[in-house]
């Protein structure tokens, strides 16, 4: 009965080392390396400088637009000493308001 035993020893220690591989896996967390494919790196690198690309010349156009919109510079006083702000940003937004006293009053006063 020996050799029985020695079997059911050998299936027991099999299994236990199974167990303690799947174990130590887990624990180690190993993860495999991919490689990159260079040509869809290169394609997300261009499609991000296109887009910021795209933002800049947005945000240019529109400094273009504010820069074309007449204001009174007596607008810009009352609204910079009256609500005690600066003079840049009175400006900003009456432009943004298209030279609109009251409509900018009441933006900033929201």
């Amino acid at each position: 009965m020996e050799g029985a035993d020695e079997g059911v020893e050998n299936f027991v220690d099999s299994k236990d080392l199974q167990q303690q591989s799947k174990a130590l896996d887990k624990l180690t967390d190993r993860v495999e390396d991919r490689q990159l494919d260079s040509t869809r790196v290169q394609e997300a690198m261009a499609s991000i400088a296109a887009s910021a690309d795209a933002d800049w010349n947005a945000m240019r156009l529109r400094e273009k637009e504010l820069a074309a919109v007449k204001i009174n510079q007596a607008d810009v006083d009352i609204i910079s000493n009256e609500l005690e702000l600066d003079r840049k940003v009175a400006e900003r937004t009456l432009r943004e308001h298209k030279g609109d006293a009251v409509a900018a009053i009441q933006h900033l006063l929201r």
